[in-house]
């Protein structure tokens, strides 16, 4: 019995030495002072950067908006007194009455929302699909594809202000391309493409789109690059043609670069400023709220309190729509 027992615990030994230990967990590799250094530069610089330059000025506009400050002197937490002069009231904490007046009493201000909107609508319904045809067609690989990626490339490279006075010649009145060809050029059956309230936004509408869709092109074709090759190779064995493949296949890998477009789209349609200042200052049917920004904070009136409204009531409008279009494209995404 003895000698059994024994035989049993050298077997169960020997079953235990045969049997691997059990691996250690590998410790986090802790970092060295070195490392510290330069990841703390490497994240540092670019987060104190986006602060100062982006994340502080938009708090400090948002916070201005409650005062009526003409940029002069200091500013105190007093409530700004009715019927004082406005000299004597600078400074003071005016509440939510620069946003009153803007929607009541400041006329261009719903001439200049619509306006904004009208420009928004026509980049996402316009420009962004012109210029994702045009990526689509050279990816393609077309004939002449370099070239024409140039040509229409060719308007993002040169300056907002240098394109509206390009326009400028297309649009005149009497010398200009389009009256020439259409035959429009004496005085008396001239159109005014730029002077008349009731065409001159949808002409620089049409200057704004011509160099957008260039924009959007580069940035859809170098999503089309990365596309991987074999995703079309399957499609094109399934039996799907070129439309179906791209909408059904094509198009929802390049979600990443969709994304990029729709936050270009509403930054570039809402920040529009030159080509309307250029046209005629922003005025005459050209109204737009940055241009009313720039002329109550820098222009002759010195409403720092009151263009700080109207700048953050440009950021909710450009938030809107970026806010919706991010919640339903990553609401698809998790209910797949």
């Amino acid at each position: 019995m003895s000698s059994t027992s024994h035989a049993d615990t050298a077997a169960a030994a020997q079953d235990g030495a045969q049997a691997p230990a059990p691996r250690r967990r590998r410790g986090v590799r802790r970092l060295s002072v070195r490392d510290r250094v330069v990841v703390g530069v490497l994240l540092g610089i670019p987060l104190l950067l986006d602060l100062a330059f982006v994340w502080f000025p938009a708090i400090g506009t948002a916070l201005l908006s409650f005062t009526k400050w003409n940029g002069v002197g200091s500013l105190h937490t007093q409530t700004c007194k009715p019927n004082v002069p406005s000299i004597l009231n600078n400074g003071c904490w005016y509440g939510v009455q620069n946003y009153h007046q803007a929607a009541t009493i400041y006329p261009e201000f719903w001439p200049a929302v619509r306006h904004n909107l009208i420009w928004l609508a026509v980049f996402v319904l316009i420009a962004t699909p012109l210029g994702m045809l045009f990526a689509v067609l050279i990816d393609r690989g077309i004939r002449g594809s370099r070239m024409y990626q140039s040509i229409l490339f060719l308007p993002v490279m040169l300056s907002l202000a240098l394109v509206g006075i390009i326009w400028e010649f297309m649009y005149s009145q009497n010398y200009g391309l389009i009256n020439t060809v259409l035959g429009r050029t004496s005085d008396s059956n001239a159109i005014d493409w730029l002077g008349n309230p009731h065409l001159n936004l949808w002409s620089v509408l049409v200057e704004a789109t011509w160099r957008q869709s260039g924009y959007v092109m580069v940035l859809y074709l170098a999503g089309l690059k990365a596309v991987d090759p074999t995703l079309r190779e399957a499609a094109l064995m399934d039996g799907a043609n070129a439309w179906q493949t791209f909408w059904r296949v094509i198009f929802p890998v390049m979600k990443p670069i969709n994304i990029v477009v729709m936050v270009v789209t509403v930054i570039e349609s809402l920040r529009a400023f030159d080509l309307v200042y250029i046209t005629n200052k922003g005025i005459n049917g050209l109204e737009l709220l940055s241009v009313l920004v720039t002329s109550n904070i820098v222009g002759e009136t010195q409403r720092v309190g009151f263009g700080s409204a109207l700048g953050v009531v440009l950021l909710v409008i450009s938030l809107v729509p970026i806010s919706v279009f991010l919640y339903q494209t990553f609401r698809r995404e998790e209910a797949s």
